[in-house]
């Protein structure tokens, strides 16, 4: 009873105090760009995720751990200012909530999802996921198989991490629950071939986010520099290196584990949240076949792809490379995703797979489907944003500028680390790298950026071809682990998994690649030799796999003793 009025008495305090901020302080901003709140480009900046993210792992309720975090991150714009605060979580030119939801490239995504979602729709209402569950079980025979086909498939759709969320999630999820892999292990493997695959896939929307961020003005080219930076990217690689050796060896640890030994006895979710457990109750076409999900997935990809071309060639592209330099991937999918589902519907009812009403009650059905995640996205990107607003990346920025030029060759790994933390902050990759690169490029190149030459990426400039893989690789990783992360958000979408069971489940795989990663790069920073870096970087990583697949089988032994 005392710690409840102590509470109460603690909130009323609070409120009190934004009160009387309100009534001292003006509740608009006279000139928007002159404006700086208190906290502006301070350690303060980082705590509206922070908040997020521990509320969230704390109570598992995500939509209410968002919204406190957006709450605080505007009342810290305002500087406690009650009104001042509601007008930037609402209408704030680059962080208010309406202010995402009309941005171009938010709404070309949702819609993507929303389309994405009736496609879903569609190929479970023609029976195409059923037949091909059917199929895969006569060819599939264990859970090592699944897990293996699951990481093929998100390795060949390489094209957009979003698309691969959700595609592999939909064609794989009737495989695995088949073999009896959680749904949290699912939502990983989609999640570790999505991010990580496209940052190190040329033909790519990331290729081509990475290649905008080269510091304007310079004389470096910048897809020549992502080419050069994928051997050295070994969060990436090592992720995919961790899971075939994973997989092969039937190493699970951390809450994993559970969730994979019960799904071995028959529970794929573990916990009772299971907010997506009603969806496979919708009716089916019991004589559906296989071509019902092939050829819609196969014309997905089709018009995904040649919608980054469109874009791409609108964009300025004058060949295919160009193009996706230059594409924009949230209209392009938006545009591919319409069009693959035009034609899909056409498909179906030219196979009359069901009726035509059949066909239109998939469109609301879809779009239910993908109302958890938009709702997510749509609060990920709010907090995203006002975290940008109250200066997180200029502190993240000063901070990497204060290392100077001193112990050079150690820097990538430190880099790779910031990366990490402000990727994890703010649940953007492509922000983060956008952030950096221009930072990190002038000091490891010992040059301004309008200096930069094609020389300053060949060959003896190793030490700079580290420090952008690392400040890429931390990124990714950054955005890999956050709760407030889209992709991650589209990953648990696709397993249709729990969103914090799917972050509590593989944090563990990805701070272990990471750490590997990080040792790495200080030995990458002192040999600077890319055959020799990449061979130790693979062995290290397989060696940590067996040493923690030896501790794991001595702790069952001495649990079944006792």
């Amino acid at each position: 009873m005392k710690n409840k009025n102590l509470s109460w008495a603690a909130a009323l305090f609070v409120f009190a105090l934004l009160l009387w901020c309100t009534a001292a302080t003006p509740g608009k901003i006279a000139d928007p760009s002159t404006y700086t709140c208190a906290v502006y480009s301070t350690f303060f900046s980082l705590l509206p995720p922070v908040i997020a993210i521990v509320l969230a792992l704390n109570t598992k309720e995500v939509y209410t751990s968002l919204l406190v975090g957006i709450a605080s991150g505007a009342l810290l714009y305002a500087n406690g200012n009650l009104e001042l605060a509601l007008n930037t979580l609402f209408f704030h030119e680059e962080g208010g909530m309406i202010a995402k939801l009309s941005d171009s490239s938010n709404v070309g995504i949702l819609v993507f999802l929303v389309m994405l979602g009736i496609l879903v729709a569609l190929m479970n209402k023609a029976g195409g996921s059923a037949a091909f569950g059917r199929w895969a079980s006569k060819h599939i025979h264990s859970r090592a198989g699944a897990q293996f086909a699951t990481l093929l498939l998100g390795v060949m759709i390489f094209v957009d991490d979003y698309f691969n969320c959700l595609t592999v999630g939909s064609v794989m999820r009737p495989v695995t629950d088949r073999q009896k892999v959680s749904r949290a292990k699912l939502a990983y493997l989609i999640d570790a071939t999505a991010a990580p695959i496209c940052i190190i896939a040329p033909v790519s929307s990331w290729a081509a986010a990475v290649t905008s961020s080269v510091p304007e003005g310079s004389g470096i080219n910048g897809f020549t520099m992502f080419l050069r930076t994928i051997p050295y990217n070994y969060y990436a690689i090592l992720t995919l290196v961790f899971i075939i050796v994973m997989t092969c060896l039937n190493i699970d640890y951390g809450p994993m584990k559970t969730h994979e030994d019960n799904a071995a006895k028959g529970d794929l979710y573990t916990t009772e949240h299971r907010p997506y457990a009603d969806t496979s109750e919708m009716k089916f076409n019991p004589n559906g076949k296989t071509i019902d999900l092939v050829i819609p997935v196969i014309i997905l990809i089709i018009c995904c792809v040649a919608g980054l071309l469109i874009v791409g060639f609108q964009g300025g592209g004058h060949d295919i490379l160009t193009a996706f330099a230059n594409t924009s991937a949230a209209p392009a999918l938006a545009l591919g995703g319409l069009i693959a589902l035009i034609i899909n519907m056409i498909f179906f009812a030219i196979r009359r797979s069901m009726s035509f009403t059949e066909l239109m009650d998939c469109l609301p059905e879809g779009f239910k489907q993908m109302v958890p995640a938009i709702l997510i996205l749509c609060f990920a990107w709010t907090i995203g944003d006002i975290t940008k607003a109250l200066g997180a990346p200029e502190f993240v920025a000063d901070f990497v500028r204060s290392f100077g030029s001193s112990l050079q060759n150690f820097l990538p790994a430190v880099v790779f680390i910031i990366a990490c933390g402000l990727g994890f902050a703010t649940g953007t990759s492509w922000g983060t790298f956008t952030i950096l690169l221009p930072i990190v490029i002038p000091v490891f190149a010992g040059v301004s950026a309008s200096e930069l030459t094609v020389a300053d990426i060949g060959p003896g400039h190793d030490i700079l071809m580290i420090a952008i893989a690392a400040t890429l690789g931390g990124a990714v990783m950054g955005d890999h682990c956050s709760p407030i992360s889209d992709t991650t958000i589209m990953a648990s979408t696709g397993a249709q998994c729990y969103h914090l069971n799917h972050v509590a489940t593989q944090m563990p795989y990805a701070v272990t690649v990471a750490a590997v990663a990080f040792v790495n790069y200080i030995i990458a920073g002192q040999i600077q030799n890319v055959v020799i870096d990449l061979i130790i970087a693979v062995v290290s990583m397989v060696a940590v796999l067996l040493i923690i697949g030896k501790l794991n089988h001595s702790m069952n032994l001495h649990s079944q003793c006792d």
